[in-house]
């Protein structure tokens, strides 16, 4: 190598890492639209997209169009419902901060799509940053980039370029899981408001709250805990946990039904559960869907509650014994469980689980842990071949109940 020249691995390591993150989404995001293009190409008159799909289809397709319809609509005062009298789909399902603040940028921008789609680009780069920061100090800073690649790169980096609030919401996650971590406490009174009205989820966010308190005080003579500290915790897991239940009592003063955020849930459960749903059960949506996924593939559907209880030990198993998850450290792994736990109880799984399992992001992190450059280069590989498999389903085919993303 001649004398002052850098290898391309050095001039690499020594750009300013959010110059790094950049070119790493960049990247990412190329590829996406290579992929949503191949994809319209491939979509017919049989998809939901019709024959003649183009990209800014699926920037408002699916769920966007809720969003959109708040934005423009804001929410009904009178559930709209069905020919027999139930409850229907509607706009109070989907929380107003994507909305409202993709319509702000649409003002700028154009269009209410093209705000959603600023949005959801310009807070995915974001999260990036805020993930790496929240796991460099445990896996290292390189692994925390190869974490940071999967996470742009993953089976749903779709979302990073539609009109869904899930990367608003993954951002404010990390930075909120960040400043708990690093006992940045008072940071929290803004994110957890914020948090909690972009999509579901704040309730999860309360337990691990409550899970890191009791940890905190667990090891409080290795690591003390202040008194203004433990007031800081308490008030904010019962912000938390007022703010999670919050939109159920707006829902319910304007429309005047108490029940009509639960009742506004369970309209989309409906169309999987013959003979309708009375009520929200807790955990009850998990057996149900196992039932009802056995049955669907021709497998008893005695078997499904069984396995559903043997995917609940080995995700108990992963967090408590692996060591590429331990890694990642006390608190990342109480959140893991935190969330789970409240799909568990809220949730009924299909199509759309795999999207709701975003904000276990995190845990990208013990996957990067393995210093293996084919182990991360597979990793990648698969990535995108799961990217692909699922926006092909989605956009390309998207006929049918479980292409739902």
């Amino acid at each position: 190598m001649a004398h002052g020249t850098l290898s391309p691995a050095r001039r690499w390591a020594r750009m300013p890492l959010p110059l790094r993150i950049g070119l790493i989404y960049v990247l990412a995001r190329v590829v996406t639209t290579a992929l949503l293009l191949a994809a319209a190409s491939l979509s017919t008159v049989f998809s939901r997209f019709g024959g003649d799909a183009g990209l800014i289809d699926f920037v408002l397709g699916w769920d966007a169009q809720w969003y959109w319809q708040v934005a423009v609509d804001g929410y009904p005062s009178e559930l709209p419902l069905t020919e027999d009298g139930q409850v229907a789909e509607n706009a109070w399902a989907f929380m107003p901060v994507f909305a409202y603040a993709a319509k702000a940028l649409g003002f700028v921008f154009g269009s209410w799509g093209a705000g959603a789609f600023v949005l959801s680009l310009g807070a995915g780069y974001l999260a990036c940053l805020a993930l790496h920061r929240l796991l460099r100090d445990r896996i290292g800073s390189a692994a925390a980039l190869w974490a940071v690649a999967f996470f742009a790169s993953g089976p749903l980096a779709a979302m990073f370029q539609v009109g869904y609030a899930e990367t608003l919401f993954l951002l404010l996650l990390f930075l909120a899981l960040d400043a708990t971590i690093r006992r940045n406490y008072a940071w929290l009174y803004l994110l957890i408001p914020v948090l909690g009205f972009t999509r579901p989820g704040v309730l999860a966010f309360a337990l691990y709250l409550g899970l890191h308190g009791i940890l905190r005080w667990v090891h409080r003579r290795s690591d003390p805990l202040a008194v203004r500290e433990i007031v800081h915790i308490v008030a904010l897991g019962a912000l938390a946990t007022a703010t999670g239940f919050a939109w159920q009592v707006i829902a319910g003063i304007v429309t005047g039904d108490p029940g009509a955020y639960l009742a506004t849930e369970l309209a989309w459960r409906r169309h999987w559960i013959a003979g309708g749903v009375d009520g929200f059960v807790p955990f009850e949506g998990w057996v149900q869907a196992s039932q009802f996924w056995f049955a669907l593939w021709g497998l008893p559907s005695a078997w499904g509650p069984v396995a559903l209880v043997l995917l609940v030990i080995a995700a108990a198993a992963a967090l408590l014994l692996s060591p590429q998850v331990r890694a990642l450290g006390a608190d990342l792994r109480l959140w893991s469980a935190s969330y789970l736990l409240y799909l568990l109880a809220v949730f009924f799984p299909q199509s759309s689980t795999f999207r709701l399992l975003l904000p276990l992001s995190p845990v990208w992190g013990a996957v990067a842990v393995p210093r293996s450059r084919p182990w991360r280069l597979g990793v990648l590989a698969l990535c995108l071949l799961g990217q692909w498999v699922w926006i092909y389903h989605v956009y390309a085919l998207g006929s049918t109940f479980w292409q739902v993303p």
